[in-house]
């Protein structure tokens, strides 16, 4: 008689660093609550979970009675706990020092909070690249799991991929478990009988194992699946339907991996999974390997060849979204001087701060992930602007300083003064990519560009498609609008969203973009930098300082002939389409931040909004026209497309006469 199948249950539970507390608790009580709630009644159903560690935290303080459930299926041994990085980083990004933390902090969480230490670990995004080897296997795990694609992309087949194999890197030894993707897609989107049906069917020969690990999020917080899993149970039914077959039975990974034998060496390639690598393309690269796909599957090709249609890798949402990559860029700085500090300084708050820094969801973007997501990308910023006042309370650093950051080969240059810093680009615009204030904690400059995405054209073609069958459609294959899409929300710019873009319109002329500032030799005592530059017809001398919690912008024009001069902010807030946001002119409210606006001789404007806690007034000297309007992205996520208020924009304006004119705009902090 055929051995059974031994099922290798696992799911993954995370939510962003920085997620609304509204969401959290909706994504408990439709997911997370029913199904430890379901799974607890069947203690013979042994299974895996990971916790992200910030996640677990929130949890721990909210619902201390749903994790006692947790707790007690830890204590019978039918939960094995999975590790990872602490606040969910993508670890191929992060130095080994921080891989090492992340990684024995979740540990150390894991076994006080719930009573056991992990041995295996979720990778995030099943993002794969060797160097993550040896810091897994010094902070104790011995095995992770990543995706069966991964093995099939250097020759292995399905068949074979029924137990884990071994590598190393470096004289490091990890074991490595395939997740299996034919289970991926069927649960919980197919008939749990059909589900169970299946996993029968693998029941080929002794240590043969059926490998599932995938997002818990799936069980109730994806559209349809709260009724499909809970309601009309689901859940409940796959549950009974294994326990009752005799082709199959649950085990946990750890009591798998001390019985069966690896299956052998193995050396994977830089990959995740194979949705990831066609979203990490740029939008032309994607359309053509869509192309690509689609004429493999025509062929009925494409189970044999998809292995070798692969995309890119996880690092090219750092070179796609170069506001991922300063984001990036600036933890990897934190880090470095994290690292120089004496030990004594380096724990408690300072790598609390400097580990939020490194959650991976606002990096990156596709059907999941959410640099498109201000909330999230503010968490960030925050945790970076909060970990640099404290380095710069330890060690501080010039007044000025100028480097190339980001590896763009643009120099940009730093001015702060304790209380405010900004950061303008050395790209010949002169503008502002960061304006941070430390005791807000707050980048008022943290916006995206609207770039082209390979998804907008399945806008542009109106396409659809309809599940047909007795499931449910996966979120990857709906196709859903939660907003009304125009042709032009999907515009793109061509250049970065910042504040202080200067623009020349002589009359009777198009407008231009001043691009040619060329900046003077700034000093390392004085939080300024300026600059000079020109149009046809115009010469600018721009200053860029830094005062207390004050920016001031000056500018001395020099023009033969009449014309307008524009200067273009964009300003990011929390309430940037909420109620908590509004504009205050003269005591009065004129109307929100999701509104447009147009006022003219205006001398001031106070950005006031209530979730930041503070304010921000923009002064003109001369007064000065305004346009203000709300700044929107087009994205997508499981819900469908959406559309997205990033910022708001002010455009200032003021005529200019021939001969020399000064002119001047204040940014004031208030909290």
């Amino acid at each position: 008689m055929t051995p059974p199948v031994s099922l290798l249950f696992g799911v993954h539970a995370h939510q962003p660093v920085g997620n609304f507390d509204q969401v959290l608790v909706e994504a408990h009580e439709r997911c997370y609550r029913p199904f430890l709630q379901t799974m607890y009644r069947f203690p013979e159903f042994r299974f895996a979970v990971h916790f992200s560690g910030w996640l677990l935290d929130w949890l721990l303080g909210r619902y201390p009675a749903d994790l006692a459930l947790l707790r007690e299926m830890v204590a019978r041994g039918q939960v094995e706990l999975f590790g990872g990085g602490d606040t969910e980083p993508v670890l191929a990004v992060i130095p080994t020092r921080d891989r090492v933390g992340q990684v024995t902090r979740l540990s150390d969480r894991l076994e006080r909070s719930l009573g056991q230490r992990p041995r295996g670990a979720w990778l995030t995004e099943r993002v794969w690249e060797a160097t993550v080897v040896p810091s897994l296997a010094d902070s104790g795990i011995r095995y992770v799991t990543v995706d069966d694609y991964h093995f099939l992309c250097l020759g292995k087949q399905a068949p074979e991929l029924t137990g884990y194999f071994s590598t190393e890197e470096d004289g490091h030894r990890l074991d490595l478990f395939p997740i299996s993707e034919a289970l991926r897609y069927r649960i919980p989107f197919s008939r749990a009988e059909d589900a169970v049906t299946y996993l029968e069917s693998l029941a080929r020969g002794a240590d043969a194992a059926a490998i599932y690990f995938d997002d818990i999020e799936k069980f109730g917080i994806w559209p349809e699946t709260y009724e499909w899993v809970y309601e009309k149970g689901w859940l409940e039914q796959f549950v009974r339907g294994v326990l009752a077959s005799a082709k199959i039975r649950t085990r946990t990974y750890a009591d798998y991996h001390a019985s069966a034998a690896t299956r052998g060496i193995i050396y994977l390639p830089a990959t995740s999974y194979i949705e990831m690598n066609e979203w990490t393309l740029p939008a032309c690269a994607a359309r053509d390997y869509a192309d690509l796909v689609k004429v493999a599957r025509d062929s009925g090709r494409y189970d044999k060849d998809k292995a070798f249609l692969r995309g890119g890798i996880w690092k090219n949402f750092l070179f796609r979204y170069p506001e991922a990559n300063w984001m990036h860029k600036r933890m990897l700085r934190l880090s470095e001087r994290v690292n120089a500090l004496p030990a004594p300084a380096r724990r408690g708050e300072t790598l609390d701060l400097l580990y939020r820094a490194q959650a991976n969801d606002a990096y990156w973007h596709g059907l999941f992930g959410g640099i498109y997501l201000p909330h999230l990308r503010r968490a960030v910023y925050h945790a970076i602007v909060a970990l640099e006042s404290r380095l710069d309370a330890i060690a501080p650093r010039a007044a000025t300083v100028v480097e190339d950051l980001d590896l763009d080969g643009i120099e940009d240059a730093f001015l702060h003064n304790g209380q405010l810093q900004a950061v303008v680009r050395l790209d010949g615009g002169a503008s502002l990519m960061e304006l941070d204030a430390y005791e807000l904690g707050h980048n008022f400059v943290d916006t995206l560009r609207r770039q082209p995405e390979h998804y907008h054209r399945k806008i542009e073609l109106g396409e659809s498609i309809e599940h047909s069958g007795d499931g449910i459609a996966s979120a990857h294959d709906r196709i859903a609008f939660k907003h009304e899409i125009a042709t032009e929300d999907l515009a793109t710019d061509a250049r970065g969203r910042t504040a202080f873009a200067d623009r020349w319109i002589a009359a009777g002329s198009e407008a231009v973009d001043i691009a040619s500032y060329r900046p003077q030799a700034p000093s390392t005592e004085h939080p300024a930098i300026a600059f000079r530059g020109g149009t046809g017809g115009l010469e600018v001398a721009k200053r860029i300082a830094v005062a207390g919690q004050r920016l001031l912008v000056e500018y001395r024009l020099q023009v033969s002939g009449p014309g307008n001069f524009e200067t273009e902010l964009n300003l990011a807030l929390p309430s940037c389409d909420g109620p908590a946001g509004r504009y205050v002119v003269a005591g009065r409210i004129p109307g929100g931040f999701g509104q447009p606006l147009a006022l003219d001789a205006l001398p001031e404007i106070v950005l006031e909004d209530g979730v930041l806690g503070g304010s921000l007034t923009v002064k003109m000297m001369p007064p000065a026209h305004l346009d203000a309007g709300p700044f929107f992205t087009v994205s997508q996520s499981e819900a469908g497309f959406e559309k997205i208020m990033q910022a708001v924009t002010l455009r200032l304006a003021w005529p200019v006469e021939t001969g020399v004119t000064e002119l001047s705009v204040v940014l004031e902090i208030s909290h």
